[in-house]
């Protein structure tokens, strides 16, 4: 793995971004995508969870692209200016008029919301009725087709995030998966590899071993995303997703600079062993 494309910085939840810069280039990556969440919306409850949160890249990015371009001054590494966009249907004209005019070179899209609250809130789930929490896991799968059809990113950030909570965990189903799998694969956005929770209590890579098999069927290809926010985590999660990657026999992408900015329509093959301990590696168009 040489390239994270998913990494947060003190322009939204995570660390310093010179410290998160250096930890990358001490991982030995030759690039790091600083990802901050930003939340580009007109409803009043996400309006109010980026208050009270102080998720402001909508106002901030260029002051951090200004601390972008010293970082690469500093390091021998390439760092991407990138943004982790909250997804939801309402919202798709705010956030395309907010991409054509920030100028990233890449953003992710990620559903985070569900049923008016972010999909981490575990309290707001433990006593729902279970028909009421496989109803949650429905609308989550079809916000994540709508935004692999929405054509809006370049990634999809951990694309089965119900499996971190411990109350909608379970309820996917290979259906669920196959619809997901089919708008992929019709789409220029790509999955991610995330290792958010995969050296917590979660204990897993996104997406699960089943969701990525169907992908897979699918001829759905995945960037890297250790989606860290501390300096300690990047090499940890860089090992995880690197044994992950092996043992599975994970066929995945890097992203193309495509007229000053990144795109999955040119991608490269990082070449991965098979299970029967052969490779194979690819490069050219993606469709």
């Amino acid at each position: 793995m040489n390239r994270d494309y998913h990494v947060h910085s003190n322009y939204s939840d995570g660390t310093f971004l010179p410290w998160m810069v250096s930890a990358a280039a001490e991982a030995g990556l030759d690039a790091v995508g600083i990802a901050d969440h930003c939340t580009v919306t007109d409803r009043d409850g996400p309006k109010r969870h980026r208050r009270a949160f102080g998720f402001a890249l909508d106002i901030t990015y260029e002051r951090r692209r200004r601390a972008i371009r010293e970082a690469r001054e500093r390091h021998d590494i390439a760092v991407y200016d990138a943004a982790e966009m909250d997804y939801h249907p309402a919202d798709e004209g705010a956030i395309a008029e907010f991409l054509d005019g920030a100028g990233f070179d890449y953003a992710l899209g990620s559903v985070h919301e569900l049923d008016g609250t972010n999909v981490h809130t575990e309290p707001h789930f433990a006593d729902q009725p279970e028909a009421d929490l496989r109803g949650h896991v429905d609308t989550y799968f079809d916000r994540l087709v709508a935004l692999a059809e929405s054509e809006l990113f370049e990634i999809a950030a951990h694309v089965d995030l119900v499996e971190r909570n411990r109350h909608l965990r379970g309820f996917a189903t290979e259906d669920h998966y196959r619809r997901a799998a089919e708008a992929f694969a019709d789409s220029r956005t790509v999955p991610e590899l995330n290792a958010g929770r995969a050296l917590s209590e979660y204990g897993e890579v996104h997406p699960t071993p089943a969701f990525m098999e169907v992908l897979r069927e699918a001829g759905v290809e995945f960037v890297f995303g250790t989606d860290s926010h501390r300096p300690g985590e990047i090499a940890d999660r860089k090992e995880e997703l690197e044994k992950f990657a092996v043992s599975h026999g994970v066929e995945t992408t890097a992203l193309g600079e495509n007229g000053g900015r990144f795109s999955v329509r040119t991608t490269t093959r990082v070449v991965w062993p098979t299970h029967n301990g052969s490779s194979t590696g690819w490069s050219g168009w993606r469709r």
